[in-house]
């Protein structure tokens, strides 16, 4: 029994020459080429499904949003930058009591 089947597929030639050149520099075969790119388009196209508490999360968040609740990224990277500056104290070595 076959552990392949094989598939004529037909391309237009950019897309054809564009093939040859990737597989040439990465050292693959067509078949492992497109095996690759099928495998990453089920991937994608079949994307994950959040589970009912997620999308009850996601509708949390954007209602946050839509009253005003949020703020930009820079302005949170900005906040993570001026939180991991700010400086320490120094400890001061404990003294002895004679």
């Amino acid at each position: 029994m076959r552990t392949r089947h094989t598939m004529t597929v037909s391309l237009p030639p950019a897309m054809a020459r564009e093939v040859e050149a990737v597989r040439r520099s990465e050292h693959r075969t067509r078949s492992e080429l497109v095996r690759e790119a099928l495998r990453t388009y089920f991937t994608v196209r079949h994307a994950y499904t959040p589970t009912q508490p997620e999308l009850r999360a996601i509708e949390r968040g954007r209602a946050a949003f839509r009253r005003g609740d949020s703020i930009t990224l820079d302005d949170f990277r900005a906040s993570v930058d001026a939180a991991g500056r700010k400086a320490r104290a120094k400890k001061r070595p404990a003294r002895a009591t004679a």
